[in-house]
């Protein structure tokens, strides 16, 4: 038996309980379905081990360890959006409701008072990069983004956004939470590794020649 059939019997039985004749009211049903469900995804929260999070983590390409999240309620994650980047890094785009994204991005490569201002901010390149160090990070503008940077040892996390769209204090608050994710983190932001599959047999395909399709038409056609 899986963990949901498990889990239904017990939701039921206070919905049943309501209909026996105890004198008492009947509980809303709506609240009971909400309570039901709660409990339901609740019952189903997946949780990888570090040894999954690192299967995850390699499948996509993306060394494990350069693996950051950040948990801003108003930015929540766009899990489209997770990918390697680079040789092995790892980037997570946050999008809130107004539209407004912050992008996450670990990359190998440490970011120092002496190469702060010659590395693009974000993915824009522009001469006129400023380079402050605020609150043991790195904070960066340049072509109307702006970035937050903590370095780490051989590599650097790096928050950006559009200047306009997210404040500085925003992103300030953001990157001060960006942390290794736990094991419901690591299983909400890491995709499931792609199981193996087979070629899909065409059957228009003739059994000789250079195996293009056989669009001949029929008779009549």
């Amino acid at each position: 038996m899986n963990r949901r059939a498990r889990v239904l019997p017990l939701l039921l039985t206070p919905l049943l309980l309501t209909g026996c004749g105890t004198g008492e009211p009947a509980e809303d049903p709506v609240a009971a379905a909400a309570s039901a469900a709660a409990a339901s995804e609740a019952a189903e929260e997946v949780f990888l081990t570090p040894n999954e999070l690192e299967n995850r983590a390699k499948a996509m390409g993306a060394d494990p360890e350069l693996v950051y999240v950040m948990r801003v309620p108003e930015f929540p994650l766009a899990p489209q959006s997770v990918g390697v980047l680079g040789d092995d890094g790892f980037s997570a785009t946050y999008v809130a409701a107004s539209g407004a994204m912050i992008r996450l991005s670990v990359e190998r490569g440490a970011i120092t008072e002496d190469t702060c201002r010659s590395r693009p901010v974000g993915d824009t390149s522009d001469e006129r990069t400023t380079c402050e160090f605020d609150a043991g990070m790195w904070y960066r503008t340049g072509g109307g983004r702006h970035e937050y940077v903590l370095p780490k040892n051989g590599y650097a996390v790096r928050l950006s956004a559009e200047t306009d769209a997210v404040s500085r204090t925003v992103l300030r608050d953001a990157a001060g939470d960006v942390h290794r994710p736990d094991a419901a983190e690591a299983a909400a932001t890491l995709p499931s590794p792609r199981p193996d599959t087979t070629p899909v047999e065409r059957g228009d395909l003739p059994e000789f020649g250079d195996g293009a399709p056989d669009n001949s038409v029929d008779i009549g056609g």
